[in-house]
């Protein structure tokens, strides 16, 4: 390939995987419908085999699965031949994966898997084949072309049986009805677990600057640099939230006023300030931080001061 059409090559290759993507909506038919039911309403697990570069695309359509709420396990085709199939029990179903369905592991997989009496799908390019032939249901994920140049290593073929397996991950999600919070007892490591479920009374200073609507500048002065949260709690004579003062609300009163000794919080404070319950999630904290262009939130149950939550409270967690 001559180095001027790298570029070029890149971009068709990216096309072609592109198509491959979006052909299969032609694909998602009845066999499709039947495999999702299939699943749903098994007491068993869904387990994923394959050959090739189709038992790495298996493996990760269990990892997938799994994360969404699907049981499944991965079982490589030659492995099972071998041994593995000790892990087949009676009420699970079976995946198999191979472009052409005619791999001489499958051939001699598929009549084991049929005398154990187990669901058998299909997912591959050849409806002809015979693992298409010998499967009760069968995912088409045909592709009209491989990205590779002599049509021959698996590219298109393979991104096609990934979005298939997603499109089947996706459809057992909605109706398992899994939700964030189930997502989030799956993966409670990295950022995306703290996302998911840490709280914002997780990360809510010990410090808790307070100040009444009576207190003085010098007062509420001295309470913001304690806590280095860049913010006060203004709160009335009931102990109920009344506002905020901030570092921006003291230099403002600063180039306002010459005479600052009469005046008290209640002159210069934020009256509706943004709050939010301590049970809340610390991503939606930093989602009203955003749309609201601050660095602090006050962190309330029934407007009764909890705390306040900063901005690098946030960072420090990697929720940004």
């Amino acid at each position: 390939m001559n180095i001027d059409n790298i570029i070029s090559t890149g971009i068709k290759t990216i096309q072609l995987q592109a198509k491959s993507v979006s052909d299969l909506q032609a694909f998602i038919n009845e066999d499709f419908k039947c495999t999702v039911e299939l699943i749903v309403k098994s007491e068993g697990r869904l387990v994923v085999t394959g050959i090739g570069k189709s038992a790495i695309i298996a493996q990760k359509i269990v990892a997938t699965l799994n994360s969404t709420g699907t049981p499944a396990l991965f079982m490589h085709a030659a492995d099972a031949i071998h041994g593995d199939l000790g892990m087949v029990q009676s009420q699970d179903i079976i995946l198999i994966i191979s472009k052409s369905g005619e791999s001489p592991e499958i051939k001699v997989l598929v009549p084991f898997l049929k005398g154990f009496g187990n669901k058998l799908i299909g997912m591959g390019g050849n409806v002809d084949s015979f693992l298409a032939k010998n499967c009760h249901h069968y995912l088409n994920t045909t592709v009209e072309f491989e990205a590779c140049p002599n049509n021959l290593a698996p590219t298109t073929s393979t991104t096609a049986q990934m979005v298939m397996g997603d499109a089947l991950a996706i459809c057992l999600m909605e109706l398992k009805g899994f939700k964030s919070q189930d997502f989030a007892r799956f993966h409670p490591g990295g950022n995306l677990g703290k996302k998911l479920y840490l709280k914002v009374s997780d990360l809510v200073s010990t410090q808790k600057p307070i100040a009444t609507t009576h207190s003085s500048i010098k007062e509420i002065i001295i309470q913001i640099t304690k806590s280095r949260l860049g913010a006060v709690a203004i709160v009335n004579d009931s102990q109920q939230i009344a506002g905020i003062v901030t570092d921006g609300d003291i230099r403002r009163m600063l180039e306002k006023y010459d005479d600052i000794n009469a005046i008290t919080a209640s002159d210069i404070m934020n009256p509706n300030p943004k709050q939010i319950s301590s049970e809340a999630l610390a991503a939606e904290a930093f989602e009203l931080m955003r749309n609201n262009n601050i660095n602090q939130l006050i962190v309330s149950d029934n407007n009764v001061f909890i705390g306040i939550i900063h901005i690098q409270d946030l960072i420090r967690e990697g929720i940004i």
